[in-house]
């Protein structure tokens, strides 16, 4: 091997594309060294631990179509990957639905005049004539009628993103939900979704037995084996260009330049453009600081007691409380809760970085948590004993409606470098489950070393792929996938 070949390939950022990009390029034998920010693995999708009690940040099905990275994610996990059932409610007028939704449950919680008004507002829908459909909001009401969105997408939406649904742009809404229609969710409410054809119907699905924490951990063992590094505490300050490519990657402010024969980037892309050496033109500066991002916290609160709730998550759409989701973690796994006798729960909120409750102190947090156990009546607020809060910030890229003008703009820059790549959700600003995330990284690597040109920013840009299973056999290239729907029709 020449000094030439042992020039790294630097893997901006420890998350699943990430990681994946570092393990594919390690069990080529390519040099790589995977640099991560933060003390810990996972980014977006890593686990907590809190004094024995694991939660994940989100909640983290492992379900997906693609075969070569369920083929991956066994090939990691081996006997660590469990089969759990899935089940979930939405909390809705003071009631809870089954999601799935079930035909005789949507019938007792709707009632006749209800369900007269939606099948109306349906009708009304499917025969006038579509017209804009430059918003969510126009998207939804075209395809399930006005009633049905006000009742089960507007306030849940509104409450994941912090804007008017006039406001989210009608992309974000084709590639999250294109295909689960009218008749193929009343379908699946009243004969099953058979098969698991419907991804965000599914009934079962994978998960690490102590929290999706352990593939990454697991992943970077394995970069580490195969004669690559993985960096924790490490973050890229500058990115050095010459003459359209990447030649070198500054780590924290100047402790240690790293020459590089090439990048994979999973850095958030207003990131990436506030890095680069020299500066970009001013143009795609200003692009990139326009990126809005929806942030994110989990308050995980113990309470002494049986589980809440058989549920995995149930999303709440009341507007009277804040928090949006709820997560049981002993129903993902019961190894993610160590003491059989207490019950573990995660309180999700959606806020932006500086609003009143990114900026509340922790034990505050625990108290509004409390409380809306409460009022939802879930919990006595006696019984919890502690909590805690963790922020997510840059978790969810935002669709609005400047967004696809912005990335164009950066994309005039970034496509035509020769060894730089962007990877996963907020390296190509894409709202990406895991497994495309990881798909993503896949292709990368493929590119960089079979010299293929894969368009990393088509995976996953449209969904009709979403809801039927492919053939097994055929390969997954340049082809829209989707890991299972992590909200359900609103999110």
């Amino acid at each position: 091997m020449t000094d030439t070949d042992k020039t790294p390939t630097v893997v901006l950022g420890g998350g699943p594309a990430g990681l994946t990009a570092g393990y594919l390029l390690a069990r080529r034998g390519e040099p790589v060294i995977v640099l991560e920010a933060e003390d810990q693995l996972g980014g977006l999708a890593k686990t907590e631990v809190r004094d024995g009690f694991r939660f994940d940040l989100g909640g983290h099905r492992f379900f997906t179509k693609a075969k070569e990275v369920d083929d991956l994610w066994h090939e990691i996990m081996d006997e660590e990957f469990l089969k759990r059932p899935r089940q979930s409610r939405i909390y809705w007028n003071k009631k809870y639905l089954e999601y799935p939704l079930q035909g005789m449950d949507v019938i007792k919680q709707l009632g006749p005049i209800e369900l007269t008004r939606v099948l109306f507002s349906y009708l009304v829908a499917a025969i006038k004539p579509k017209g804009r459909e430059d918003t969510l909001e126009q998207w939804v009401s075209n395809r399930f009628g006005k009633r049905l969105y006000e009742l089960f997408f507007k306030s849940y939406t509104e409450k994941v993103w912090g804007v008017p649904c006039s406001e989210v742009r009608a992309e974000w809404a084709a590639q999250r939900i294109k295909g689960l229609s009218f008749f193929s969710a009343a379908k699946s409410a009243f004969f099953g979704n058979k098969g698991d054809k419907v991804k965000s119907l599914i009934s079962e699905f994978n998960y690490p037995r102590f929290g999706p924490g352990q593939m990454w951990d697991r992943m970077a063992e394995e970069v580490k084996d195969k004669g690559g590094e993985v960096r924790l505490n490490a973050k890229a300050t500058k990115l050095r260009f010459e003459d359209g490519r990447i030649v070198a990657v500054e780590v924290n402010g100047g402790e240690e330049m790293i020459a590089c024969k090439a990048a994979l980037s999973s850095l958030p892309l207003r990131a990436t453009v506030g890095l680069a050496d020299p500066p970009l033109p001013t143009d795609v500066q200003d692009a990139a600081r326009g990126l809005r991002y929806r942030d994110f916290m989990t308050v995980a609160l113990v309470i002494d007691g049986e589980d809440l709730f058989p549920d995995n998550w149930i999303y709440i759409h009341e507007p009277d409380v804040r928090v949006g989701r709820i997560q049981n973690y002993r129903s993902w796994s019961p190894w993610m809760v160590p003491d059989p006798t207490k019950a573990c729960v995660g309180l999700e909120y959606f806020c932006f970085q500086g609003d009143d409750l990114w900026t509340m102190p922790e034990k505050d947090l625990v108290e509004l948590a409390k409380r809306e156990l409460s009022e939802l009546g879930l919990a006595d607020p006696s019984k919890v004993e502690t909590g805690f809060a963790v922020h997510v910030p840059l978790a969810y890229p935002m669709y609005d409606a400047d967004y696809a003008e912005r990335v164009e703009k950066i994309r005039s820059w970034l496509d035509p470098l020769a060894n730089f790549q962007q990877i996963g959700r907020n390296g190509l600003h894409r709202y990406n489950n895991s497994d495309h995330s990881m798909l993503t990284a896949m292709r990368a690597v493929e590119n960089q070393v079979d010299g293929t040109e894969h368009d990393l920013w088509a995976v996953n840009a449209d969904s009709a792929y979403h809801e039927e299973h492919q053939d097994p056999e055929q390969p997954y290239r340049n082809v829209p996938e989707t890991e299972a729907m992590k909200q359900p029709l609103a999110g």
